[in-house]
């Protein structure tokens, strides 16, 4: 076989791994799952679950084997882009948990149950959530316990009870705790409210408690858990349901969910730039964009009804959020809302920082849009624009950037509380600082505002 590497992120199940070619991502399978994989299809709950995009599909291979442990090789349908939990606004999270309860009911239904239930084993495709990890899939054993209810509830129903009672923006705790919140942790920062509501009492708090129960294990005793029927699983899962399905947020507490509503822009300004937005994406013609400071993804909308595939990415978890509602709504399977901060990116962490990949790593688009984001961290984060212009040429070959002057009304607001320190911010010197990666293939002011919006190509 070619070159093959191991990828890092797999290393934690016993009965396979992922690795990489020149031909693609792979899976071996050991020996130690071939009878449950026997079972996975003899059931027909792989047909089920794949057939409903509940489940990521598969070929078997003729690839030799990596390790003496192969028994298959599969190749799975490859994910065009790798998001993260903490990167997931509320509702995608919750769409996460609810679609990991649902395939273990249904693999109950086939004598099957799910060995894990990691955040990480879910992935977003064609804008809903899928699951990647054909091996969390076992064969079920009447009167045992579920494996995952601990890690379901430290990887979904925790990160989601605190972003609901608590506050939204611990969710971003997921990029300190890999495994997932702690129950003990979670059921600290909670309000005592909490306690009144049956499915977080018992699936967090209580939970949290009986886990004390298990430290004894540390000194080398063995604890014996109690049996648990197939009808008290299910009734297990349908309280988690209920709990999960229980939860909300409104994302209209965020600083700028409503920024359409407060903008500047007149209605035929707004037109006016979304014709011009929409001129320079056909002039590029780039089927992959990432969309930075998408706000709720107006623009991301026009680049997707064009036949793009798009990252939208955003600071502000409410408009994410609001982003997200709305592709659901409108079936749009083109654009994939992130939470992201710029200036705070998600890193790589993990085993020798390969487990989880930085969002520089990951696939690069072919076209960057920056619409009114220069102005915010230029001024409310002090960022040369000099090295703004770098990051962004070391991301896409085409760029379509916006340019907001400081007497911009936009711009007034984030220098109302302090000192305008920012003397070399002006559009002069914006080009010049762009011109040394990037030539300008378009330049077009914008009707009824002092703004300019630029295509620009890498030298």
């Amino acid at each position: 076989m070619a070159y093959a590497e191991v990828t890092i992120g797999s290393y934690r199940d016993p009965d396979g791994f992922i690795f990489q070619t020149e031909n693609g991502l792979f899976r071996q399978v050991n020996h130690s799952y071939a009878t449950t994989y026997r079972h996975l299809f003899s059931s027909g709950l792989y047909q089920e679950l794949t057939a409903a995009q509940l489940l990521v599909e598969h070929v078997e291979t003729e690839l030799p084997a990596l390790t003496p442990e192969s028994w298959l090789v599969i190749q799975p349908h490859r994910i065009p882009f790798i998001s993260y939990p903490y990167e997931w606004c509320f509702s995608q999270l919750k769409d996460a948990a609810l679609l990991t309860i649902q395939l273990q009911q249904k693999a109950l239904a086939q004598g099957m149950s799910l060995k894990d239930a990691s955040a990480y084993n879910v992935q977003f495709l064609h804008s809903k959530p899928i699951f990647i990890d054909t091996l969390s899939f076992e064969l079920y054993e009447e009167g045992k316990p579920w494996a995952a209810y601990r890690q379901f509830c430290e990887h979904f129903l925790v990160p989601l009870a605190l972003m609901a009672h608590t506050d939204i923006s611990l969710n971003r705790l997921l990029l300190s705790n890999l495994e997932g919140i702690p129950l003990h942790l979670g059921s600290k920062l909670l309000p005592w409210q909490t306690y009144t509501t049956f499915g977080l009492l018992l699936h967090v708090h209580l939970h949290a408690k009986a886990q004390v129960k298990y430290t004894a294990q540390e000194s080398g005793s063995k604890i014996k858990q109690k049996p648990m029927s197939k009808n008290a699983l299910l009734q297990l899962l349908d309280s988690l349901t209920s709990t999960i399905k229980s939860l909300s947020w409104n994302p209209d507490k965020t600083i700028w969910a409503d920024y359409y509503q407060h903008t500047n822009y007149q209605t035929e300004a707004m037109r006016h730039k979304e014709g011009v937005v929409e001129q320079l994406l056909q002039k590029a013609n780039a089927k992959t964009i990432w969309d930075l400071g998408a706000n709720t993804g107006r623009f991301s909308q026009i680049a997707a009804k064009m036949g793009s595939q798009v990252i939208a990415m955003d600071f502000d978890i409410g408009s994410t959020e609001i982003h997200y509602q709305q592709i659901k709504e409108e079936k749009n399977t083109a654009v994939l809302p992130l939470a992201m901060d710029l200036t705070q990116p998600s890193p790589a962490i993990g085993w020798m920082n390969k487990e989880r990949e930085s969002i520089f790593t990951r696939p690069k688009p072919e076209l960057i849009m920056a619409l009114a984001l220069v102005h915010h961290l230029a001024i409310s984060h002090n960022l040369p624009v000099s090295y703004l212009a770098s990051f962004l040429a070391g991301l896409a070959n085409y760029l379509i950037i916006e340019f907001v002057p400081k007497s911009d009304s936009q711009a007034q607001r984030l220098l109302a509380s302090r000192k305008d320190i920012f003397t070399n911010y002006t559009q002069a010197v914006f080009e010049e600082e762009f011109s040394r990666f990037f030539q300008v293939v378009e330049k077009h002011p914008l009707d009824g505002t002092e703004r300019t919006l630029y295509l620009m190509q890498k030298r």
